[in-house]
């Protein structure tokens, strides 16, 4: 089956672009948040030349909806590539104390000269950066200890720049998601729809359920037969799948035709809530 095709690059982004462009002069280091479900497709390649040479930190976040070994595996890829990274969750607080560490572990050189300086109590200035969905502001909040920055489990609830004081030293820079003009490969700008960084409405979702469903199949058959309880014969076509999880959770159309956008609608949404069990969809280079 085609990919489907993702193009959404909405104004504002633009104007983020020159926000986050005039601000690294004040910044000493960038966390950028990366989705563990698909590290690489929720890395904005633009990034690099937008913050060239600050010392940066990948967080893997959402780790408790992906695959504990993959996301391991894709620890050790990008400490290779020589980044520092550290799995992180919002929901069960997995890396979040780690985070100020590896924060002060990055600049330690910075923060040895400040102290050579005198300059004792300089704040140390972080932005967080990453595409829409992934979750940053709901991580300022998690090390903020309070509902500072208006969340929502959709792209696009951050609009402005907003700066956070964690009391500890260490001040945050919470920046709107960025996406890139255009996604040279089909297949990233799936995977971003996929776990919901670009809205469903600029996709046919059930062209995208089918997508993804044909990826679990591939990956995590066994996750599939067990949350759906259908049988996937090895020859069986993917969207008959689609029909068949349809059929058991009920959702027929008039003469018993199974209602597949209903079903695809509900797909995407447990995946995206974990119900399905954990799942990377990315799998980390392999080490040499």
């Amino acid at each position: 089956m085609d990919n489907v095709y993702v193009q959404w690059f909405p104004g504002h982004m633009t104007k983020t672009r020159r926000q986050m462009e005039k601000r690294l002069s004040q910044i000493d280091a960038v966390a950028e948040i990366l989705d563990a479900r698909i590290p690489l497709s929720s890395r904005n390649p633009d990034l690099d030349e937008l913050v060239k040479d600050k010392p940066r930190l990948i967080l893997l976040n959402k780790a408790d909806l992906a695959d504990e070994a993959q996301s391991e595996r894709w620890v050790q890829y990008f400490r290779q590539q020589g980044c520092s990274a550290i799995k992180v969750s919002c929901q069960n607080h997995v890396g979040i104390q780690e985070f100020q560490a590896r924060v002060k572990e990055v600049l330690a050189e910075k923060l040895a000269a400040y102290r050579e300086k005198g300059m004792v109590g300089r704040s140390i200035k972080v932005m967080v950066a990453g595409i829409p969905n992934v979750g940053k502001s709901t991580f300022i909040n998690r090390l903020a200890g309070g509902a500072r920055l208006k969340t929502a489990d959709r792209p696009g609830v951050t609009r402005g720049e907003q700066w956070i004081n964690l009391g500890n030293g260490i001040e945050l820079l919470d920046t709107p998601g960025v996406l890139w003009p255009k996604f040279d490969d089909p297949r990233v700008g799936e995977m971003l729809a996929f776990t919901g960084a670009v809205r469903d409405a600029v996709v046919d979702v059930e062209h995208l359920a089918v997508r993804l469903l044909e990826l679990l199949l591939a990956q995590y058959p066994s996750l599939v037969a067990q949350r759906y309880e259908v049988s996937l014969e090895y020859d069986a076509f993917v969207f008959e799948v689609l029909e068949r999880i349809a059929r058991k959770r009920g959702f027929l159309q008039k003469g018993g035709v199974p209602n597949t956008e209903r079903a695809a609608v509900m797909l995407l949404d447990e995946f995206r809530g974990g119900k399905l069990g954990r799942i990377t969809l990315e799998q980390a280079p392999m080490q040499e």
